[in-house]
């Protein structure tokens, strides 16, 4: 298995960005979830890492009935549950890895068009 996605972090608290930590505290402390995360910036930072915590957080079983959270310890995602464990896998079927390289053509856009539409299979929301 290659380096980085063993040792991948697999909770806010794990990122190596306070900064970003941080953002994404205060972001779940609050009652509404926003509707998009855009991650940029050069390869290594973590950004791949950030977005499969966010769908954790956002998918986590622990949290179903939650909308926000009190405190940080709260926040974290179980990383037990079916989503938690399909998401750290890749397996799971209602979040979507985006590479903005690899899709930039017409026809790329509009598979993801169509992909969006659908409903979530098993988990809570689509990301």
């Amino acid at each position: 298995m290659v380096f980085y996605r063993k040792y991948r972090p697999q909770k806010i608290s794990e990122l190596d960005s306070e900064a970003v930590r941080n953002s994404l505290y205060s972001t779940f402390s609050k009652k509404d979830t926003p509707h998009a995360f855009l991650f940029s910036g050069p390869k290594g930072l973590g950004k791949t890492s950030a977005a499969r915590i966010i769908a954790k957080v956002i998918n986590c079983e622990k949290h179903k009935d939650k909308k926000s959270f009190k405190d940080e310890k709260e926040v974290e995602p179980c990383n037990k549950c079916l989503q938690c464990e399909s998401i750290t896998l890749g397996t799971n079927l209602d979040v979507f890895e985006i590479d903005g390289a690899s899709n930039r053509g017409i026809d790329e856009i509009r598979d993801l068009k169509e992909k969006i539409n659908l409903l979530p299979s098993k988990a809570s929301k689509k990301i």
